[in-house]
């Protein structure tokens, strides 16, 4: 830590069974209501997109007993070193809708930020290797499931395609990612295709 206590802090995992309190006092509501409360719609971007994240490190083998790093430049790093950005997506929101969401992923590239010194990078860019984008593909709201794994489709595409594409290099569409990525994989072979995507785009 810097000289000033000040310096980046390692935060520890916690159990859900924290009680708040005040001081010595217990309170009757602990930190496993607090999630329950903040987090239980899986379908809305935010909480959606960080359970996507935790499924690619589940489907990956990456270890998922530590804390999650919310500021990283990229999002999950593999036994094998390969740095993977997750972007997610649903055809239903949990509000209101008129017809199913038009899926588009943002993929601009982004100034790296540093933790440990607060500093951003100077120039933008994308920093991880591989990109997989998860959609949660279902289309019924009285049957959606986010944790139904069967309702996932994933699309695996190296960041030097990405880099070398003549469109947009903010967002990618669906269909673009069909035609540039191929069809998707499931849950129990995305580690496969992210084993053959990092072996094709290594020089």
């Amino acid at each position: 830590m810097m000289g000033n206590g000040l310096g980046r802090m390692v935060i520890s995992r916690k159990s859900g069974k924290e009680r708040f309190h005040n001081g010595e006092t217990r309170t009757d509501f602990d930190l496993l209501d607090f999630w329950q409360w903040s987090a239980s719609d899986l379908i809305g971007n935010t909480a959606r997109g960080v359970l996507a994240e935790y499924l690619v490190a589940k489907a990956l083998g990456i270890s998922t007993t530590g804390v999650r790093e919310a500021w990283l430049a990229w999002d999950l790093t593999t036994a094998e070193g390969v740095r993977i950005q997750v972007k997610s997506a649903a055809f239903l929101q949990s509000w209101h809708q008129s017809k199913l969401t038009e899926i588009k992923f943002e993929v601009s590239p982004k100034k790296g930020w540093n933790p440990d010194t607060n500093e951003l990078e100077a120039l933008a860019k994308h920093h991880a290797d591989l990109y997989i984008f998860a959609l949660l593909a279902h289309i019924d709201k009285v049957t959606v499931d986010p944790c139904d794994l069967r309702q996932w489709k994933f699309f695996v595409f190296p960041t030097q395609a990405l880099n070398n594409r003549n469109r947009s290099q903010q967002s990618i569409t669906l269909r673009s990612l069909e035609t540039l990525a191929g069809p998707p994989t499931d849950f129990w072979h995305l580690s496969d295709r992210v084993k053959l995507a990092s072996a094709l785009a290594s020089p």
